[in-house]
């Protein structure tokens, strides 16, 4: 039995959660300046380039490539490698670091610096209700929804419960979580849904969540508002609220605030990494996984032109624009650079996994882009690679991927 729980209109204006919250307003999200490598400078991300800087467009679109050419000389690199192992990539080709180093070290915005990853909104507290619309004007109480186990007959799910919980007032920000009521501290896993940022739900992530619970863990399956609903970077926004959220009532799902990680599939994977690198180290965070993730939507949109034969990467393209508000590189360069993970890396960004297939629309240099870029700033990050085209949960179901993924997650969570 699913039991719903929202949050009402009046929790939106009441709740206070402190002094020390921070408002993510869309502002914020999207002007997050990123730290550079020692021994680089911060650049300002001006929409128009004084006559001897390169606009910040440009600047994108060669870090993009340059990504790009890095990815190809390691895999040049790999030859003799065994792809079917899903040996880690390590890209260490002469010259890789220094071209990856260099990407997006111009800063996307001088005008807000990036702050510390504290809880990113003041997320208002779900409340539970019934089938009838609730009349009290007084002020929600702490949510208490009724427990029930899942319906199932897997012995390693007894006593698992399954709640739907609002986390902001939109009909997709909404989370379902499966959690045990023994009041333990279990570690956390938050799982977010791909489809081009434009489309999916949380729902066809049902076995993938089932799965994790079954090893314990307290897992939150989110939706988000999609692309055509509003723009970059609402998605990151909702992906921090979500965590917020869980992160403020812990205790109502046996849920332990300070170890967990994200996982993300192909646009969820752009988000699961947008989480990672967001300010300078979210609270509680130890790891973040990408399967397929389109961590550089410049780079999609390079290799999308009208003149690439592979329709997934046209479609790829035009679905980065359409996560941009439907504007291009050269008119909106500030939401492009905020949209590239890579941008946004520092020291205080947790280690990551990424997997592709080989031969998918979305290339393993999405990842090795990112890899140099955590690099240089001492943060690790593990490429693997399956042979084949699948991407996304097709790829993740294949002989032993999801196994290595659930190895990694559990080697990061304490």
């Amino acid at each position: 039995m699913r039991t719903a729980v929202t949050v009402s209109t009046l929790a939106l204006a009441a709740l206070v959660i402190g002094p020390a919250a921070l408002q993510a307003t869309s502002a914020a999200h999207a002007l997050s300046a990123s730290p550079q490598p020692v021994g680089t400078s911060q650049e300002g991300g001006e929409n128009t380039a004084s006559p001897d800087k390169t606009p910040l467009w440009a600047e994108i679109v060669s870090s993009a490539k340059a990504g790009a050419q890095a990815g190809q000389a390691g895999k040049a690199g790999k030859a003799g490698t065994s792809a079917k192992t899903g040996t880690a990539d390590t890209a260490e080709t002469a010259g890789t670091a220094e071209t990856a180093g260099a990407a997006g070290t111009a800063g996307t915005s001088a005008q807000t610096a990036k702050t510390a990853k504290a809880d990113p909104t003041a997320t208002p507290t779900p409340t539970s209700t019934s089938t009838s619309k609730a009349t009290s004007t007084a002020k929600p109480k702490k949510p208490t929804p009724t427990s029930s186990p899942a319906p199932t007959d897997n012995p390693l799910l007894q006593g698992t419960v399954i709640n739907t919980v609002a986390y902001g007032p939109h009909a997709r920000q909404r989370m379902d979580v499966w959690h045990q009521t023994d009041g333990l501290k279990r570690p956390g896993v938050f799982l977010i849904h791909g489809g081009w940022w434009s489309s999916g739900d949380k729902k066809y992530m049902t076995e993938i969540t089932k799965s994790y619970a079954e090893q314990g863990y307290t897992v939150f399956n989110i939706n988000y508002r999609l692309s055509g609903e509003a723009a970059w970077p609402a998605q990151r926004v909702d992906a921090l609220d979500a965590i917020a959220t869980a992160r403020r009532h812990a205790s109502l799902w046996s849920f332990d605030p300070n170890n967990y990680v994200v996982v993300g599939f192909s646009a969820g994977g752009h988000l699961a990494a947008a989480v990672g690198t967001y300010g300078d180290g979210l609270p509680g965070l130890r790891g973040v996984v990408g399967i397929s993730p389109v961590t550089s939507p410049m780079l999609a949109y390079e290799e999308g032109g009208t003149d690439v034969f592979d329709l997934n990467k046209r479609k790829l393209r035009e679905a980065a624009i359409q996560l941009a508000g439907g504007c291009e590189p050269a008119k909106c360069p500030k939401i492009w650079a905020s949209m590239e993970v890579s941008r946004h890396a520092s020291r205080g960004d947790v280690p990551e996994l990424a997997v592709h297939s080989e031969e998918e629309f979305v290339p393993v240099e999405h990842s090795l882009q990112l890899k140099e870029r955590l690099r240089s700033f001492g943060v690790g990050m593990t490429v693997l690679t399956e042979p084949g085209i699948e991407h996304s949960a097709p790829m993740y179901r294949l002989p032993g991927v999801a196994e290595r993924v659930q190895d990694w997650v559990a080697g990061k969570l304490l």
